[in-house]
C-alpha cells in the first residue's frame, strides 16, 4: 500500500531538480526546528513517498506525521496510521524513539 497524504503545497513535477527538492527539505527542516507542526507533515509526506530529496522511509515518515500530529496537525494522525500500515511493530517504536529524541532536543535547546 501506498502513502496516499500528499500536501499540494510541497507537491512538485518528476523533472524538477534536486537542488529545489533538497532545498524544500532544508526548509522545512529549519521549520520544524522551530516546531512548525505543518513542516513536520511537510517531511512526513517527503519521506513517506522519497519525493523532495528525501529517501523514501517509513521509520522516518513515521516520525515526522506523530510530531504533526502530536503538534495539532488535522491529517497527521491519519497518514501516520496508513504508514504504520506498511511497519513492522520493531520499526514503529523506532519511529516513536526518534520522536522522542527529537522532542527531547528541542526541549534541551529552549533551556
Amino acid at each position: 500500500m501506498e502513502t496516499v497524504c500528499i500536501n499540494q503545497d510541497l507537491a512538485a513535477p518528476a523533472a524538477a531538480n534536486d537542488f529545489a527538492g533538497d532545498m524544500l527539505i532544508a526548509e522545512a527542516l529549519a521549520s520544524a526546528a522551530r516546531g512548525d507542526a505543518s513542516a513536520y507533515f511537510d517531511l512526513g509526506v517527503a519521506f513517506s513517498t522519497g519525493s523532495h530529496g528525501a529517501a523514501c522511509d517509513l521509520v522516518e515518515a513515521h516520525k515526522w506525521f506523530n510530531l504533526a500530529a502530536v503538534g495539532g496537525h488535522g491529517e497527521a494522525a491519519v497518514c501516520r496510521a496508513e504508514v504504520a500500515d506498511d511497519m513492522t511493530a520493531r520499526e514503529i517504536a523506532e519511529a516513536q524513539r526518534r520522536a522522542r529524541q527529537w522532542l527531547g532536543a528541542g526541549l534541551r535547546k529552549a533551556a
